[in-house]
């Protein structure tokens, strides 16, 4: 497998250990929980008895075949869809399902497989509507009090700005989404999604459609928002040299189930996942 990381400077997973602690952002403890999920549309099995748990400041990654529920997953955690069966304790507190503003005001966020931004908008103006959870003036209080409503647009912006900078966007602030190539679109998609300053976030497949050039930045920028910023993330992506690279731990689903969890290295060498993800050899298929 490519290993997509040595052409950004991390040659090793203990190279970018190293680069986290060196920040300060040690692995904490449990910040979210799932345990025992299981979500259905009709007799479709999406979610089987799903459990697994992602620790503060890590990059927790989730893969499996295509229909193996790893959308369903997030959409479960962001509150787009509610399980038949399960808990999610995020914090201190507990769901039977989530609710997608109570997710969003809890601090998670998420980025999509499709690209979801205004595309007749600025980068701009798409980064400061991913701020909305943030603001406090309505539209009435804009009008009455104007003073405050305007300091708090000004503080908002500021934060945009340095969000920005930090994406390397610079140049592209006053440019419609539109007009943006396919991998600047998903940087400022990240961007949107970071603008709320979350806890936690949710990446749904990231690099999808992106040529090398482009995976390579994007890696190195959801390594730079967990190591420098400390957000917590949960990474869905079918590049293996991304994942194996880059995540502390892997969930394997297959069918809506998990079938192996633990380390890249561990779970790359796990039978079930080489059957059910990787595939397997003919030769190893006559000999088993």
């Amino acid at each position: 497998m490519a290993q997509v990381l040595d052409a950004v400077g991390l040659q090793s997973q203990a190279q970018a250990d190293a680069a986290g602690e060196a920040h300060g952002r040690r692995i904490g403890e449990v910040i979210l929980s799932v345990q025992n999920v299981s979500l259905a549309f009709g007799g479709v099995k999406a979610l089987q008895d799903v459990s697994f748990d992602v620790r503060e400041h890590e990059i927790r990654a989730i893969i499996g075949p295509n229909g193996a529920g790893k959308s369903s997953m997030l959409n479960v955690l962001n509150g787009v869809y509610h399980p038949q069966k399960g808990k999610i304790r995020f914090g201190e507190k507990e769901f039977a399902d989530m609710v997608s503003h109570q997710a969003a005001a809890l601090g998670i966020a998420r980025t999509f497989q499709n690209i979801a931004l205004f595309k007749g908008m600025t980068v701009l103006d798409n980064l400061m509507l991913g701020r909305h959870v943030r603001m406090q003036s309505g539209v009435l209080a804009s009008f009455v009090f104007w003073g405050l409503a305007q300091k708090e647009e000004i503080a908002h912006r500021e934060k945009v700005e340095d969000l920005i900078e930090f994406l390397k966007l610079e140049d592209l602030r006053k440019q419609t989404t539109g007009a943006l190539s396919y991998g600047l679109q998903k940087r400022v998609e990240l961007g949107r999604a970071l603008a709320p300053e979350p806890k936690l976030l949710l990446l749904d497949e990231p690099m999808a459609g992106m040529n090398q050039e482009e995976k390579e930045d994007m890696a190195r920028y959801v390594l730079d928002v967990n190591e420098e910023r400390g957000t917590t993330i949960v990474l869905i992506e079918h590049d293996m040299g991304v994942v194996m690279d880059i995540s502390k731990r892997v969930a394997v689903l297959d069918r809506g189930r998990v079938i192996a969890e633990g380390d890249p290295r561990s779970v790359q060498a796990n039978p079930e996942v080489i059957r059910a993800y990787l595939g397997t050899k003919r030769g190893e298929e006559k000999a088993a």
